[in-house]
């Protein structure tokens, strides 16, 4: 009884120590801040899957209700801040543009962990900065990912 109550925990160990060598450190993913001329602002974060955790949360317009949005000026440059190693090896960025009552999805292209803002004046409600640690040796394979939100107003 007691050998297999040894075996047991030394397989149990040695499944905690694989995960942990290609896991993540955290609770909870990092937190992303974007980079405006010399300001920094924080994001919201949403929806994500950390370690064996997984949370759902409201879409980014119902996230960020009662918050201020960024101000920008049109077409200005928006840079995305992440002070965590490894750094996530995909990124995906959709902008949501509210009407009267319709809301429109757009994918907003990242280059160098930049995006430039809308040139067109509004609000504009950022919904998935998702962002994925994906494994390098097993395709599709997530290590973890998260999903941030906020918003800017184009003056």
């Amino acid at each position: 009884m007691k050998k297999i109550l040894f075996i047991l925990l030394i397989l149990i160990s040695f499944t905690i120590t694989g995960c942990s060598r290609e896991g993540l450190s955290g609770g909870k993913p990092p937190e992303v801040n974007i980079n405006i001329g010399n300001e920094n602002y924080e994001t919201k974060l949403g929806t994500y899957c950390w370690k064996d955790e997984c949370v759902d949360t409201v879409g980014p317009v119902e996230l960020l209700k009662g918050k201020v949005p960024i101000k920008v000026n049109p077409g200005e440059k928006v840079s995305f801040l992440m002070e965590y190693e490894p750094k996530p090896t995909e990124f995906h960025l959709m902008k949501v543009s509210e009407s009267d009552e319709n809301e429109n999805e757009d994918e907003v292209l990242i280059e160098e962990n930049s995006f430039t803002a809308p040139t067109r004046k509004g609000i504009y409600y950022y919904s998935s900065y998702g962002v994925w640690w994906m494994d390098d040796k097993e395709e599709n394979l997530s290590h973890g990912d998260a999903f941030y939100a906020f918003a800017l107003e184009v003056k």
